[in-house]
């Protein structure tokens, strides 16, 4: 569904999946006519090496301070995920994202990656299935998304070394798996994802 705005928002989000920490929803808004080779590297966050991550964000930021494009990025916590589920808990972070924006609902156009969706207000809004790889708006908000998390999990890292957080972000690899079997959870942990690694 196509609208006459003159700005395209793509949303996204990283961290679904973890064990342990937020889930981070990145909304990325530029005006229809944008020229992407003003941010060169934009792509699928999976994707892209974490040092072009990281120089897109950069850049972004900077975009951001000349008025040339806008964005936010909304972490939700372990403990909400844990009492409201993921799905919702991803929701929750596209209502704030897109109010930080302060755009009108009427009058831009989203698009998302995967299943997500925006709030009913946003008319012209479209999901599309891998739209991070297909569209660069949702590239943007992807990239955006990621570095978020992953800087605060390397911060927070700091306060609970035991678990290797600034390595593997929270994610269920064996070394993760292990510490938390050694340790027991941390009050990053989401309760909700880790139930089976303490099934014998």
């Amino acid at each position: 569904m196509k609208s006459k705005s003159t700005y395209v928002i793509g949303v996204d989000e990283a961290g679904r999946g973890p064990l342990a920490g937020p889930v981070s929803v990145g909304v990325a808004c530029v005006p229809h006519d944008f020229d992407w080779n003003l941010i060169p590297g934009v792509g699928d966050s999976k994707k892209v090496s974490e040092k072009n991550r990281e120089a897109v964000f950069r850049t972004a930021t900077l975009l951001k301070k000349a008025r040339k494009i806008n964005f936010a990025v909304t972490l939700v916590s372990a403990k909400v995920i844990d009492r409201i589920g993921i799905t919702r808990a991803v929701a929750q972070g596209i209502e704030r994202s897109l109010s930080k924006i302060k755009c009108d609902p009427r009058k831009v156009e989203v698009r998302l990656d995967g299943l997500l969706h925006a709030p009913k207000e946003f008319i012209f809004q479209e999901t599309i299935i891998k739209g991070d790889a297909k569209e660069k708006v949702i590239g943007l908000a992807s990239i955006l998304a990621k570095v978020t998390r992953d800087r605060t999990m390397v911060r927070v890292a700091r306060d609970f070394p035991r678990y290797g957080f600034e390595i593997h972000k929270g994610y269920g690899t064996e070394k993760h798996r292990a510490a938390i079997k050694k340790y027991g959870l941390s009050p990053l942990h989401r309760k909700s994802f880790c139930k089976n690694i303490f099934r014998k």
